[in-house]
């Protein structure tokens, strides 16, 4: 008889699910949208993974909730830290120490791993849009573009644009001037993602910045911003597998680790 756990990370934005078996490998996915009830998108996202894996609900040993919003989640078996989670899910991947970056809709963290899976230290900023995909998308709306062709431009940029805040309200104005001094959009592009990885990329140094060095994250799916921390950091930094995945498959992980003690 095969065993299932579920894991569902409940962000500000999006939620997400997974659905594991015995072997640890992914058979279900579900994301949605969070919107004005995190509860209603975690079970959203639930039945989407479930529909995927091919089982039901009653399928399940156990489900372990993390995220913004996992004390919504009531159907939840178990619940995490992020921290904890976003750890665990980019060991199972990677299986060596690592540092890794995770950057949200609304926050951003650098965790430092070591080479037993432990988080060794971390530095969170859930305070500010700074360095967000929040700020990202505010910026690209006063750019009149949208994320995709923000980071298409930047990377075709031959020189980047100073970013002086890492404010989002301030930043705003900022490029706004930019903008009315007819600075090109390209280089203020690149400058704003620059900006993002000065943000984030300070955070990773804090915890110490690993010889393997992955993102994860939805911000993740952006090159640019890729680009701009390889840049920043001075050595490369590669997107995780299934990078907006990463915390809701750490804590499926976990959910079968409480299960099966031959699994840590």
């Amino acid at each position: 008889m095969v065993d299932y756990f579920a894991g569902i990370d409940a962000g500000s934005v999006t939620t997400k699910s997974v659905i594991i078996a015995d072997d640890r490998k992914v058979l279900g996915r579900g994301l949605v949208q969070t919107g004005i009830s995190g509860a209603k998108a975690s079970k959203q996202a639930l039945d989407m993974a479930l529909s995927e894996a091919g089982i039901g609900r009653e399928s399940l040993i156990k489900i372990v909730a993390t995220g913004y919003g996992r004390k919504l989640v009531d159907f939840a078996d178990a619940r995490t830290t992020e921290i904890t989670c976003h750890a665990r899910g980019a060991f199972e991947k990677q299986r060596s120490a690592l540092t890794l970056i995770d950057i949200g809709g609304q926050d951003s963290k650098a965790i430092s791993i070591d080479s037993g899976g432990r988080v060794k230290s971390f530095v969170m900023n859930d305070k500010c849009a700074a360095g967000t995909g929040r700020f990202i998308e505010v910026m690209a709306r006063v750019l009149e573009t949208d994320i995709v062709n923000m980071s298409e431009i930047a990377l075709s940029a031959k020189n980047t644009a100073i970013i002086n805040s890492l404010c989002t309200v301030f930043a705003e104005t900022e490029v706004v001037g930019l903008l009315a001094q007819g600075a090109p959009r390209d280089e203020i592009a690149r400058g704003l993602f620059a900006s993002v990885a000065e943000r984030v990329g300070s955070m990773a140094r804090k915890v110490g910045v690993n010889k393997n060095v992955y993102i994860s994250g939805g911000v993740a799916k952006i090159p640019a911003v890729v680009c701009a921390l390889t840049e920043y950091l001075g050595t490369e930094v590669s997107v995780i597998e299934d990078p907006q995945l990463n915390g809701a498959f750490g804590a499926a992980i976990i959910a079968g680790e409480s299960q099966n003690q031959s699994w840590t």
